[in-house]
């Protein structure tokens, strides 16, 4: 076959699998952290691909809870940063003390005001429609503007949001929880496919009654090829004064309800006299600047605002020990994307978790796992690993391996990609 009757074929193969795909979703890039960030890749993935993706959302304003100024006052607004990508956000309400009830508003506000554009969707007429969750509130609108529609529904579960809020305290009582499930279980199984990243939040899943033949895993990924181990003395070592044989114990990421920073506090305050030893927090937000507030005595504690995504690879590398902390009961419900970043970067992870829980099963090869708010038990296994610089490297080589094998961005991308083509085509 010729070269030109090669590259014909190539072309109509390539109209052929071309798919329109909508994402929705609160959380998008820009946002350098969490979903927003994994929900930006995915759609940069799909339109790689080939396919023609169009994203509702609202205006970037995560981990720090405000709305960026540049997006402030915009109302609704369409974004076309490429042919294939178009990006309509929808305004939303961001409370400037996130509560358990203003959190509901919050999430309420958003599935209200992008119900509409999502309705207009169904005149482009996607293949298939992706609701990411976070936040559930919006999966009814999903299932209604999609009713009786060819497109194949998608749900990523990111978080189990409603256990959550229930097992952390922020919503109580039993009958409601019994009534929010049966409902949360009802809508699931109106998607085709219910993906959730981590296998113990698709056995959660299937507990409460959604179709095992609906579930799939999609894990969070890294980029193993920007995200690589590398020497310890970066720029920010030597910014914050740190030497060589100092050793860095770096938490970074969000401070919400369900990580227990406070333990992370009282482990910090029983190794002040470990002059070796040095915390470093890094975050921003509401509850950033209150903890910075409330702590400003603990004298080993370095408070550091979040770095642009290009410097996310020396970051990681300044640590000696990544820190993950999750409350008891949170473990299973959540899977933090910071901890794809940490192993990738080849260092030990202490995580405070319970023994059995997804979070235990990966760490516990791979770090320390200590009970949860057990400050004691954090700062004993800090202390530790500190004290041994043979166990880190050990560690932190097993958890590299573990993120190239397991975790790797370019190989989880394109195997959903496959997945979803047959869906819509099973032939």
């Amino acid at each position: 076959m010729t070269d030109d009757l090669l590259a014909v074929k190539s072309l109509w193969s390539f109209k052929f699998c071309l798919m329109r795909v909508l994402l929705y979703g609160l959380n998008f890039a820009p946002e350098p952290t969490g979903i927003g960030k994994y929900s930006g890749e995915l759609a940069e993935s799909l339109c790689g691909a080939g396919h023609e993706v169009r994203v509702v959302t609202a205006p970037p304003y995560y981990p720090g809870w405000r709305v960026w100024k540049q997006y402030k006052g915009a109302g609704y607004r369409k974004e076309t940063s490429s042919p294939q990508l178009q990006v309509i956000r929808c305004p939303l309400w961001v409370p400037g003390r996130p509560t358990g009830f203003t959190r509901l508003i919050h999430l309420l506000s958003f599935a209200v005001t992008s119900f509409p554009v999502v309705l207009l969707q169904r005149l482009w007429r996607p293949a298939a429609v992706i609701v990411v969750v976070p936040t559930m509130f919006c999966v009814p609108g999903a299932i209604l503007a999609f009713l009786g529609s060819r497109a194949k529904k998608i749900v990523h579960i990111q978080d189990l949001e409603v256990d959550a809020a229930f097992e952390l305290d922020l919503i109580r009582g039993k009958a409601l929880r019994a009534w929010v499930t049966r409902m949360e279980c009802w809508l699931l199984n109106r998607f085709e496919v219910v993906y959730s990243i981590s296998r113990k939040m698709l056995e959660r899943l299937g507990d409460k009654g959604v179709s095992g033949s609906k579930l799939m895993l999609l894990p969070n990924w890294v980029h193993t090829q920007h995200i690589q181990p590398g020497s310890t003395m970066t720029s920010f070592r030597r910014d914050w004064g740190f030497d060589r044989d100092c050793i860095v114990a770096l938490y970074s990421g969000s401070m919400g309800e369900k990580q227990g920073v406070a333990t992370l506090m009282e482990a910090a305050a029983r190794l002040e006299h470990h002059a070796s030893i040095r915390f470093v927090i890094c975050s921003e937000g509401p509850a950033f600047e209150q903890l910075r507030q409330k702590y400003s005595h603990i004298g080993n504690v370095t408070w550091q605002g979040l770095v642009p995504p290009e410097q996310l690879n020396d970051l990681l590398n300044t640590a000696d020990i990544h820190l993950l902390l999750q409350r008891g009961g949170a473990a299973d419900l959540v899977m933090p994307s910071k901890l794809t970043g940490m192993l990738a970067a080849g260092r030990p992870v202490v995580a405070t978790a319970a023994p059995g829980t997804q979070i235990a099963e990966i760490v516990g090869k791979l770090g320390v796992v200590v009970p949860p708010e057990d400050p004691a038990a954090l700062a004993l296994a800090i202390e530790r690993l500190a004290n041994d610089k043979a166990l880190r490297e050990q560690l932190g080589a097993a958890a590299r391996t573990y993120a190239m094998e397991n975790l790797s961005g370019s190989m989880i991308l394109s195997r959903f990609e496959q997945q979803l083509r047959e869906l819509v085509n099973p032939a």
